[in-house]
C-alpha cells in the first residue's frame, strides 16, 4: 500500500488566538527577563540568562511538537511534525470512529493545551486516557487499540476514516 497523506485540520479561531497571545506573552517574558539580567558575569548573570531562556524554550518546543499532518502506510500512522514524525503502529487497531465531541470535558494529564495545537496525554470519562495529536478537536477521529487510544484531527476526517476502513478491513465500524 502506498503512503497516503492527510493534512491536519485547519486551526480554529480559538487556537489562532491562544497561539498568538501565547507567543507574544512568552517572547515578551523572555525579552523582559533577559533585559533584567545583571551585567557583571557570575552566578547571578548566568542564572538570570537561564531564567530568560525558559519562556523562549517553551515556545520553541511547542512549535516543534506542532501537528502538521498524518501519513498512513501499511505499517502504521505517522503524526507529522515540523522536523520529524511520531510513529504509531497500526497493528492491533480495533476500531476507528468519528467523534467530534470526544475532547469535551477532557483533562490534560501532560502536554500542550493550545500553543500551536493540542498534544499529549489527556483523559475523559468516555474513553479514559488517550494520546491527543490535534489542531481542531471538533474534527476528532478516535483510534482504539487493545492497550491504548489515540485521537487525531485530520482536515477531512470522513476521508481519513474511509481510507482506514478500506485499507484495513479488519477494523470495526462505529
Amino acid at each position: 500500500m502506498a503512503v497516503r497523506h492527510f493534512p491536519a485540520a485547519p486551526w480554529p479561531k480559538a487556537l489562532k488566538v491562544s497561539s498568538a497571545l501565547g507567543t507574544m506573552l512568552l517572547l515578551g517574558a523572555s525579552i523582559a527577563a533577559y533585559r533584567a539580567v545583571p551585567v557583571p558575569m557570575g552566578f547571578t548573570h548566568y542564572f538570570g540568562v537561564g531564567i530568560a531562556i525558559v519562556p523562549a524554550a517553551i515556545l520553541i518546543l511547542s512549535f516543534l511538537f506542532m501537528v502538521t499532518g498524518y501519513a498512513v502506510s501499511s505499517s502504521g500512522l505517522a503524526i507529522q511534525r515540523p522536523l520529524w514524525a511520531t510513529e504509531i503502529p497500526i497493528s492491533g487497531l480495533q476500531r476507528v470512529s468519528l467523534e467530534p465531541a470526544i475532547c469535551n470535558k477532557s483533562v490534560r494529564m501532560f502536554g500542550n493545551g493550545g500553543l500551536y495545537g493540542f498534544t499529549g496525554l489527556y483523559q475523559n470519562s468516555s474513553i479514559g486516557r488517550y494520546r491527543l495529536f490535534a489542531t481542531d478537536p471538533a474534527r476528532s477521529v478516535v483510534l482504539t487499540f487493545p492497550d491504548r487510544t489515540v485521537v487525531i484531527t485530520p482536515a477531512a476526517p470522513d476521508a481519513f476514516v474511509e481510507h482506514l476502513r478500506r485499507a484495513f478491513p479488519f477494523i470495526r465500524e462505529e
